[in-house]
């Protein structure tokens, strides 16, 4: 009995990564994209059939062959850019993700900052994950510039609660500090 590692490598050897997948792919992209706009009028699904099917065969084709000129096959560029597109889907969907479960709605102004936070947590996450953050050594910053840091940081709060407006996460201490005659 075959595992699914084996069914994979099978898929492989017969050209998926380099025939099936970009070529479905390309037919279904420009498929979907001809019914939607009705370029050819309503009842034209044969017609955008025929030219998604023309498209992708003349994509994936002359990568079969071997005719792209160097560096310009459509195939190859393809596969190496949908794992990093797929890679920034991901991280949307997670802060939109970690947004809804935190109470971010769109009509209110005050949740933004919701939003924020989420944004900045996918984004310190993903980069643990690919090791982004391995070559800072944030533990041994010396004292003078991480004083430094947080007077920048204090300084940055308060000028945010006190310059932010009527409404907003600061309101509190806003209205702390700035007292109205």
């Amino acid at each position: 009995m075959a595992n699914l590692v084996e069914v994979f490598q099978t898929l492989e050897s017969w050209g998926m990564l380099d025939v099936m997948l970009p070529f479905l792919l390309i037919f279904t992209l420009v498929f979907a994209v001809l019914q939607k706009s009705m370029i050819f009028g309503q009842d034209s699904k044969r017609f955008n059939t025929i030219i998604a099917l023309v498209l992708a065969m003349v994509v994936v084709i002359p990568h079969i062959m071997g005719t792209y000129p160097h560096g310009k096959n459509a195939v190859l560029i393809i596969n190496s850019f949908l794992p990093d597109i797929a890679l920034v889907l991901v991280a949307i969907i997670m802060v939109l993700m970690l947004s809804g479960v935190f109470g971010y709605q769109t009509k209110d102004n005050n949740s933004g900052w919701i939003l924020f936070i989420a944004f900045a947590v996918v984004i310190y996450l993903f980069g643990l994950s690919a090791g982004w953050w391995a070559k800072f050594n944030w533990f041994n910053i010396d004292s003078d510039t991480l004083s430094v840091v947080l007077v920048l940081l204090v300084f940055g709060i308060v000028i945010a609660a006190v310059t932010g407006g009527g409404e907003g996460l600061f309101k509190p201490l806003r209205d702390l500090v700035v007292k109205k005659p």
